[in-house]
């Protein structure tokens, strides 16, 4: 029932800090030109190997189709890319880029960008996540009219599950006839309480920095896992753009709503882009480059006012939130597990895999189909190999 967003005509750009080392135009295939005349074809080599990633990563849709699962993420890459996409978690996107031709000035202009305003990090994450924003950047994606929050919301009510709104504390291990059984503390607005569960998924990171909530009874103990999240400041602006500082002195003419940065020292944002309502009606248009318009700037630190004065000439309004957006692909190199227990399963640590809207819903599905079928003991349905076959021999 969700519906897509009407799309907003805008052109990208990318700023070195002093110009513009790429600039997107009105026509298609100008814009092949001037990836050429730049960079070669090295985003021709780009565009096959993420298509590539892709390809074999779709692959997951139809084994979650026929109920299969898996008990770690290391067996799920392995399923749909062989050790290549488990070892594309333990190298760089610039090394993999690298090792298919694309040049480096490619690299450090546009993949950089494109990190930079998805991850807020360089082309040293892991290849695996790196190809994730890279397919994401290819415009193919799509926005929910009113809200991507809406896809929330109605899977939770499609679920018709009992909310209980409250924090949870922690969990201890019980058992009841042979079988584990989970004990869940938590604090609401009308003090503490508990309850047992036959399963249960944790869907906090659990890192030094995040987790807030203690595991009691384990044998042996249920600990933190190494990991650090990376700090992300979303500033939303209403006001006026410095053109002057992108090199456009008369505001009239600055033709961009996006504006990717390379990762130069000197530059104090990552990304910032030309915002628009998430009901746009049919009448709706993007203000003109020398009117106030809400912008969204990308940082790792909140831009103090010096910084606001460089971006803009001036503006009514700022909106802050800092939050730890994604981890820190440079801060552990092993995956954390999926099963903590017997019943006792583990859903964010796929984001060290990458970091998206679509890994987190396969990985709640493959967490699902595996409680499921470990439930039931329909063993055959985990951790098979070979399944690219299998499922063509049950269609």
């Amino acid at each position: 029932g969700l519906k897509h967003r009407r799309e907003v005509a805008g052109k990208s750009a990318i700023f070195s800090g002093e110009h513009f080392v790429l600039e997107e135009t009105d026509w298609y295939l100008l814009n092949l030109f001037r990836l050429w005349w730049h960079y070669g074809i090295s985003f021709l080599r780009l565009q096959m190997w993420v298509e590539e990633v892709m390809e074999k990563f779709m692959r997951i849709y139809k084994y979650q189709a026929h109920g299969y699962a898996f008990s770690t993420l290391e067996e799920l890459l392995r399923s749909l890319g062989g050790d290549t996409f488990v070892n594309m978690t333990q190298r760089s996107v610039a090394e993999s880029l690298l090792e298919v031709g694309v040049t480096q000035r490619f690299v450090d202009d546009v993949i950089a960008a494109v990190l930079r305003s998805s991850y807020g990090q360089s082309v040293l994450v892991p290849a695996f996540a790196g190809a994730m924003s890279l397919a994401g950047a290819q415009g193919s994606t799509w926005a929910v009219e009113g809200g991507n929050k809406l896809v929330c919301s109605g899977l939770l009510k499609l679920t018709k599950a009992n909310v209980i709104p409250a924090r949870v504390t922690g969990i201890s291990l019980h058992s009841s006839e042979g079988r584990a059984l989970y004990q869940v503390h938590y604090e609401s607005s009308e003090g503490p309480g508990s309850a047992f569960y036959d399963m249960v998924v944790v869907t906090t990171p659990l890192h030094p920095s995040r987790s807030n909530f203690t595991f009691e009874n384990f044998e042996p103990p249920i600990a933190d896992f190494p990991g650090a999240f990376q700090p992300s400041v979303t500033s939303v602006v209403h006001g006026y753009l410095n053109s002057s500082y992108f090199g456009f002195p008369d505001p009239k003419l600055f033709p961009f709503a996006s504006i990717l940065t390379t990762d130069t020292p000197s530059l104090f944002f990552n990304v910032m882009d030309n915002i628009c309502p998430v009901n746009i009606s049919a009448a709706f248009r993007r203000k003109q480059p020398q009117e106030a318009a809400v912008w969204r700037v990308l940082s790792e630190q909140p831009l103090d006012k010096q910084q606001l004065k460089t971006l803009f000439r001036s503006y009514y309004s700022v909106q802050v939130t800092e939050w730890q957006s994604y981890p820190r692909y440079d801060a552990a190199k092993s995956l954390p597990p999926i099963m903590l227990h017997e019943n006792l399963f583990y859903l964010s640590g796929v984001e060290w895999v990458a970091s998206s809207m679509e890994m987190i819903a396969v990985a709640a599905k493959n967490v699902a189909l595996l409680a499921y079928n470990r439930w039931h003991q329909d063993l055959d349905k985990i951790d098979q190999k070979d399944l690219m076959h299998k499922v063509k021999t049950e269609l």
